[in-house]
This record gives structure tokens, sequence and C-alpha cells, in this order.
């Protein structure tokens, strides 16, 4: 006779396992331990089989049944069950959590490209240490949504930044075929409005007293300090001064090579006086790096410009500015150079190869003038204005010297 749920419950221990039968090879199991395990006995192409359907009451009789007249179809369709479930069971166990994807990520795709670094920072840093033990699989839509909001409430550039990064990396999944569809589809991103922070004249004058590296109050990485002179005296994007080679600094030139640029174009900057002062003081922390701006903690490696966010944040007040003074980023630093280039009245095609943008439409395809020359005047104009601003003296005429190379010994 079929089992009753009262029945199951009150089946009684004894020193031996064993078996009650609900019919058609479904029966249930008792160990001496008090453990119920739901069994189906079967025969599949004329060999007995047996499979375990769970333990109650966690798998209550009618689940049991359930999973029972499943198996029973599948056996009727030419399917062994029992294989079936082992299949299934090994397949979800083989499949990738977050962490493991990621390496896999960045081994195919991500060490390849410029933005790599960056985007298995953001993942590293937001998502693994909530996600990275799940399998990607597991991920839906509203996981993704609510990660998001919640970085979003402390970041809401950042936040957009992991939900571009989290896009690419499902979409990476689902190309492997791991995953049929990315839980990031329709999930809008709101549009960010392009920052305008400019330093204004005091601003400037603060920050650079900050970044003397004789100046000892502020505790900062002197290092840093360099960098983030270097980004104002030239204008270059964080990323690229961080990542400045000594083999890339030729006499008073800086050649940046496409591999390194945004635009994927080599890139020629003139180095002025004060950046090339500002080199040979980062000589000393260099060593034996082939690095100009070496990291702190990481054997012949760059700074990041993730560091130098840091060390603003962490030092503003020390700096002199008000706690609800509006926040700058090392990048703006860069914006501030091309205000006052047009300021000073550079013309906007010198200025834009001063920050090494391509020129647009007609001129990209016709014009492939370096502009070399009038690069050196507009930063020389620069540096002339910078120095009016921190009231350092002005030199006479500009004497170029040979750049001193960094002995390969």
């Amino acid at each position: 006779m079929a089992l009753t749920d009262l029945q199951v419950k009150k089946l009684s221990l004894r020193s031996d396992r064993y078996e009650v039968s609900d019919g058609a090879g479904l029966s249930i199991r008792v160990a001496p331990t008090g453990t119920k395990t739901w069994i189906f006995r079967y025969r599949y192409e004329g060999n007995p089989r047996r499979m375990t359907l769970g333990k109650y009451p966690g798998v209550s009789l009618a689940v049991a049944r359930e999973a029972h007249a499943k198996a029973m179809q599948s056996i009727q369709s030419g399917v062994d069950p029992g294989r079936k479930k082992q299949e299934a069971k090994a397949e979800r166990m083989a499949a990738p959590t977050i962490s493991k994807m990621l390496d896999e990520f960045w081994g195919i795709e991500l060490r390849a490209k410029k933005s790599g670094i960056e985007t298995q920072r953001l993942l590293r840093k937001d998502v693994v240490p909530r996600w990275g033990s799940r399998k990607v699989s597991d991920l839906k839509r509203r996981d993704i949504v609510l990660l998001i909001d919640g970085i979003r409430e402390r970041a809401p550039i950042t936040a957009n930044r992991v939900l571009g990064a989290l896009t690419r990396f499902f979409n990476f999944a689902a190309e492997r075929g791991i995953i049929e569809d990315s839980p990031c589809l329709r999930i809008r991103k709101p549009k960010e409005t392009g920052r305008a922070r400019v330093l204004t004249d005091d601003e400037i004058k603060l920050l650079w007293k900050a970044l003397e590296i004789k100046n000892r109050t502020i505790d900062m990485y002197i290092v840093s300090k360099l960098a983030m002179k270097m980004i104002l005296l030239t204008g270059q994007r964080p990323g690229e001064v961080c990542g400045m080679a000594w083999d890339e600094l030729d006499d008073s030139f800086w050649n940046v090579p496409a591999a390194r640029m945004k635009g994927n174009a080599d890139h020629r900057v003139p180095l002025s006086s004060m950046a090339l002062e500002v080199i040979e003081q980062a000589r000393p922390y260099s060593g034996d790096s082939k690095y100009v701006f070496r990291s702190s903690h990481k054997d012949d490696s760059p700074m990041t410009a993730h560091a130098l966010s840091r060390a603003l944040v962490r030092h503003w007040q020390e700096i002199g500015y008000e706690e609800d003074a509006e926040r700058f980023t090392p990048h703006d630093l860069r914006r501030t150079l091309r205000t006052r280039l047009a300021a000073l009245g550079i013309q906007d095609v010198i200025a834009e190869r001063v920050l090494g943008h391509k020129l647009q439409g007609v001129l990209a395809v016709y014009n492939r003038y370096g502009y070399d020359q009038e690069k050196r005047q507009a930063l020389d104009t620069w540096e002339r204005e910078l120095r009016r601003i921190l009231e350092i003296e002005i030199p006479g005429p500009r004497k170029v010297l040979p750049f001193r190379r960094k002995s390969s010994e």
C-alpha cells in the first residue's frame, strides 16, 4: 500500500537499516541514525539501477513522488534518470565561479587590452568580495541591479564603470558557452554629465606646495607627488604619466607609444624645463626599474592612476582645501592645463595635439604634421604662466640640454 505522510513521519528506528516501499520502485530508507532517504530502484537496459531522490523531511512525500514520476518518464523516453542526474551534478560542479571566470576573462581578453587592468581592478574590488564563490550561471538581473544600486550610493561614476565591466564580463561568459544570456541585458546605465572641474590659481598654489618633495608635512609618497606634477606640466592622462618608461624619453621629448595611448597613435610630448626637473627628481626613487614613477609596493611596476586618486582623497584637508570644497581628481589637472592653454591664446588644434587628441574630419586624413615645435611653444607658455601663479622666477632664454639617459648598469 502507498505510504502516507503520517506513516513516513512515524517510521521507527531499528538497529539495522531498512526500507519501506511506496510502490513502483519508490521507497524510503531509514538508517539507525534516524536519517530517512528516498530511494528509486529501477531497471535500465536490463540492468538494476538505483538513484537517491533526497532526504526527508527536506524532500516530502509529495515531492519525492513528483521526482519519481519524472524519473519514470525519463526511462520511458530512453534516458537513464540516474546517469542524467549524475551528469547534471558533475556539470554543476564544473560550472565556473565568478572568481574562476574572471581568471579566464583576464587570460583570454583583458590582459591584451589597455583598459584590462582597470576592468580587472573594478571587478576584484566591487564584485569578487560579494560573489566570488557563486556560480556565474546563478547570477540574475536582480542581483546585478542591487549591487550597482549599492555602489551608486557611494560613487555614482564608479557604479557605471562597474556595470560596464560586468556587462562585458557576462557577455564574455555567454560567448564561452557558460551561460545563454547575460543578466545585464536591459539594465540601463544612467547618463553621465561630463566633469568641468578646473583648478583656480589658489588651488594650484596649494597643491604645488603640497607636492614639493621637501614638504614633509604632507606625508604623501614622493613619487605620487612627482607624478601629479607631471600631469599638470604636460596635460597627459594619469595612466600615461604613471606608465612613463625611461626608454620613452629622448632628450627633451617624451615619446608615448601607441599601445599606451587611448587613441592608439604614437604621441610626442615636449618636456619643459620644469618637467625635466621632475623626471630628475624621480630618478633616485626609480632605482633599477624601467619606470620613471615606480610603484611603492610592487617590484618593477609603475604606480597606478588609482593610487594618485587615493592620495588626493587621503591628504585633501592636509593640503589646505576645505572639507566641503568641490573635489578634483588627477585627471582634472589635465583639464586645467587644456583650459589654461585656451585662456593663453593657444589655438585649439595645437592644444588638442598637446593632449594627444586626434584631429577630426578631413584634418585627420590629410594633415599628418606633428606640431612638435608648436606643442613645445604651447607648453613653454604654460610653464611661464605656472611660474607666475607659483611666484617662481622665470628663467632666461631656454637652453635645451641633452636628456641624461638612465644607466643600464
